[in-house]
């Protein structure tokens, strides 16, 4: 426990010798790891894209970026660590560099003599870069968190001010600016000292102004956790050469990972389905795939052999948003919406929470009435209402579905049209939510 103890000391000199092993086997162990919850987490991204469900959405992307950062870290850190085990077997064999024994030109060996100066030196250039850039690998995922939570704390400012309900809009007012003001502050002057490497402490006045920001944006950011790590790396020159060169790659690797190739001027995987399109998300049978979510309307199949037509349409939050501002009558008094727990308190809640529809049946017909008076659907002339139930699909998604009968219709190419109702301003519109192409052909 005495860190000024000299054992201690020689403890940490002989373990820092030896650190190399548990390096590389926790490089090891994390990568295969990050391989394996990669696929996962890009599912779970896909699914709350296609919900447009905005905090899962930030999180799995948080995560995934993460992942791929940790990731590109190790595989580089395995590799040079790995060049670096290679470089002092062959030191066991052949010794430091004889640039006599090369033979070449003066020119060449005074300039290989002053670049290389000696096989040690780059042995030592390698354990530098590989011990470092093991440890800036988690410091990294620490300073994503930490974005993280600002953001979270930004909105949460916003949810006290414009959200709250248990409180006077007043209050909530009162106390939800002022704090959002201050951490606006906070995160620009945090910013400003972290790009700088901490210019605003190194003034007498400025650092006095900028301490209070400092310590609760030490506890909002965690960074009590990983301070150290912070200024070990900033008092060596090393530690911060390696940062500014690591910098510029990963915004390359940003670039990189954002190019593609266009095969065509008009086909693209991306293009939503029209008249002459047909895109993978408005087909159930063609979601074959784990990532594979539909799109905003959806058809069982291109070829319809059935005299009706099944139409599903995912939930999301702005279709609910969109149902409670065209009938206020079917928003309940208390938006259970939001991050929730499953841990329910009392008899009662637990038979609210076990039948929400049972118990508040009438609020949830009105629901329904309004989604089937905001969607409407023409087969190409052919002008039709659904009606609409709730149901949940085969990926685990919320939604409404209803049948739309097709036995007058002739063997052929038709385009489901389905519209929605808006608000624009004060009057209301009629908007083509999705055109979906498809084959009606009778058994």
């Amino acid at each position: 426990n005495d860190y000024k103890n000299p054992a201690f000391k020689k403890l940490l000199d002989s373990l820092q010798q030896q650190s190399w092993e548990l390096e590389l086997l926790i490089s090891g162990f994390a990568i295969f790891g990050l391989f394996t919850a990669i696929e996962p987490i890009e599912k779970y991204a896909a699914q709350a894209s296609s919900q447009q469900n905005l905090v899962n959405i930030l999180i799995y992307g948080l995560a995934l970026f993460s992942c791929y950062i940790l990731l590109f870290n190790l595989l580089l850190h395995v590799i040079l660590r790995g060049l670096w085990i290679g470089a002092l077997g062959l030191r066991y064999v052949s010794g430091d560099i004889d640039f006599e024994k090369l033979n070449y030109s003066e020119k060449f060996k005074n300039h290989l003599q002053k670049k290389i100066v000696s096989f040690d030196r780059y042995i030592g250039n390698l354990e530098n870069y590989c011990s470092i850039l093991f440890a800036i690998s988690f410091l990294l995922i620490f300073y994503l968190i930490a974005f993280a939570l600002v953001q979270a704390s930004l909105v949460a400012a916003a949810y006290l001010i414009s959200e709250i309900d248990f409180l006077p809009s007043w209050l909530s007012k009162l106390i939800g600016i002022p704090l959002l003001i201050f951490l606006l502050i906070g995160m620009l002057l945090t910013f400003i000292d972290f790009i700088t490497q901490g210019l605003l402490k190194k003034n007498k006045w400025v650092a006095k102004i900028y301490f209070p920001f400092y310590w609760v944006f030490s506890f909002l950011t965690l960074s009590f956790l990983y301070r150290p790590l912070i200024y070990n790396f900033l008092d060596d020159k090393f530690g911060k050469k390696l940062i500014i060169m690591l910098t510029p790659v990963y915004f390359t690797i940003l670039i990189i990972a954002s190019i593609t190739y266009q095969n065509s001027n008009f086909l693209s995987f991306t293009t939503p389905s029209s008249n002459n399109f047909a895109n993978k998300k408005n087909y159930l049978e063609l979601l074959t795939d784990e990532s594979d979510f539909p799109g905003n309307v959806v058809i069982p199949t291109k070829v319809i052999r059935t005299p009706y037509l099944p139409v599903f349409i995912p939930h999301t939050q702005k279709i609910e948003d969109d149902i409670y501002e065209y009938n206020p009558k079917s928003k309940p008094e208390k938006d259970k919406r939001g991050l929730t727990s499953s841990i329910v308190i009392g008899w009662n809640e637990a038979e609210n929470e076990s039948n929400p529809i049972l118990l508040k049946d009438t609020l949830f017909l009105e629901y329904i009435k309004a989604f089937n008076k905001i969607y409407s659907f023409e087969i190409d002339t052919l002008k039709l209402k659904g009606d609409f139930y709730a149901t949940s699909h085969s990926k685990g998604i919320l939604g409404f579905e209803t049948y739309l009968p097709l036995r007058n219709l002739k063997d052929g190419k038709y385009n489901l049209t389905v519209k929605r109702l808006n608000k624009d301003k004060d009057s209301i519109i009629d908007e083509v939510e999705a055109i979906i192409p498809f084959w009606y052909f009778k058994e």
